[in-house]
């Protein structure tokens, strides 16, 4: 008796796509926003890529089972727009990689007393073996990851949680700080919290249709908005405000964060799991994040799936991002910023357009079918144009930024 996977189940792989280390550039990226205008962010953020993701979907449903992303987007948009959505998800998992192995390199300096560059080589050496072995090898490390990551946040998360300081979270001291100026520049690091597009067609294929893989999505998104929530109070209710700038001074990258919470965390050993997590919310990311640039490659350069071939991808998979994480380490927050900047080709702009092309297809008003007309497609699209403008208007310095 075949027995249809579960929603929960399901739910449970979109929300681990989403959190990972970009969890870690959420308090960084939010301090000059602090609480109430970062989650807002954070939620309006939720909701626009849950939708971008069901107009994926939509246009998948004129297509099998088995269909890829770049396959779609081929035949529905064309070979240019599809070639730039290419570029697009290689360059946001390449700097995603820079990012990874630059904040790794960093944490593993403190932790084992050398050199953060030769920690990165040889961070970057053990774990991409895995993703060089196989996927069967990536999915087994993955759930011992997980199940650790769980671990250290629940237990991390629980020791935060006692010691929240409301006066601290709301930032009453500051009687006339100001917030909401500072809420656009989050918005890049936001999205990339929230991008889990490239596995739409792996939840079409897993449920055998778009209803489920809707309701698997919306459940997803959900977990990793309720787990930004705790994760940000948390943050912002032990560490003041005004400590973030030393934080942002060295980029946002994660052992700052780490090591000024420690400064205000009584327990050692909160301090010590909320580390763990960190680490272990990178290493998985580093290897989900890996799998796929790696997966991408080999197809797009026609390499064989042998140990040869999968030597040559990956080389052009690890390397470039390993030498720009060793010749410019410019912070965690800032290329997790640049990725969000980019995604949202992906993640916004081509959904919309795709579902907008499904419409006008013969069958396309059949199945599955976005609510909101029209109106949702452009505002989705919109979104995706705004969040990458805020980007770019924020790294030229025509944004407000927050220094602390």
């Amino acid at each position: 008796m075949n027995t249809k996977p579960s929603l929960l189940g399901g739910s449970c792989i979109i929300a681990s796509v989403c959190v990972g280390a970009g969890m870690l550039g959420l308090p960084s990226a939010g301090a000059g926003a602090w609480t109430m205008w970062s989650l807002l962010a954070i939620t309006l953020t939720m909701i626009v890529m849950t939708i971008s993701g069901w107009m994926l979907l939509e246009a998948f449903k004129h297509f099998d089972l088995k269909v890829s992303f770049n396959t779609v987007t081929k035949n529905m948009l064309g070979d240019k727009v599809n070639m730039l959505n290419n570029i697009a998800v290689y360059f946001v998992g390449g700097i995603l990689l820079y990012a990874y192995i630059t904040s790794s390199g960093l944490i593993l300096q403190e932790t084992l007393n050398i050199n953060s560059k030769v920690a990165s080589i040889l961070f970057v050496a053990i774990f991409s073996s895995f993703v060089w072995h196989s996927t069967r090898a990536v999915d087994r490390i993955s759930v011992v990851l997980i199940a650790f990551m769980v671990l250290s946040f629940v237990f991390g998360v629980s020791g935060l949680t006692l010691s929240v300081d409301m006066s601290v979270l709301f930032d009453t001291i500051n009687q006339e700080a100001e917030y909401a100026p500072y809420a656009l520049a989050m918005f890049p690091v936001a999205l990339t919290s929230f991008g889990y597009h490239h596995s739409v067609a792996s939840m079409r294929a897993y449920y055998g249709e778009e209803r489920r893989a809707k309701y698997a999505i919306f459940g997803g998104t959900t977990i990793a908005l309720g787990l930004y929530f705790l994760w940000i109070i948390c943050i912002f209710g032990n560490l003041p405000r005004s400590d973030f700038s030393p934080i942002i001074e060295q980029g946002g990258n994660v052992d700052a964060l780490v090591s000024a919470l420690g400064s205000v965390i009584e327990s050692e050993k909160v301090a010590k799991a909320i580390n763990a997590f960190s680490m272990a919310a990178i290493l998985s990311s580093f290897i989900g994040v890996g799998l796929g640039v790696f997966d991408f490659l080999a197809d797009l350069f026609k390499f064989e799936d042998c140990k040869r071939g999968r030597t040559k991808t990956w080389f052009v998979t690890f390397i470039p991002p390993l030498v720009l994480s060793l010749l410019f380490p410019f912070g965690f927050v800032t290329a997790i910023g640049y990725a969000g900047g980019i995604a949202t080709i992906w993640t916004c702009i081509i959904p919309a357009l795709l579902a907008r092309k499904s419409r006008t297809m013969k069958s396309g008003n059949e199945g599955l079918v976005v609510p909101g007309g029209s109106f949702i497609l452009i505002l989705v699209f919109l979104f995706g144009v705004f969040i990458a403008t805020f980007h770019f208007l924020a790294m030229s310095g025509m944004l407000p930024i927050f220094t602390g």
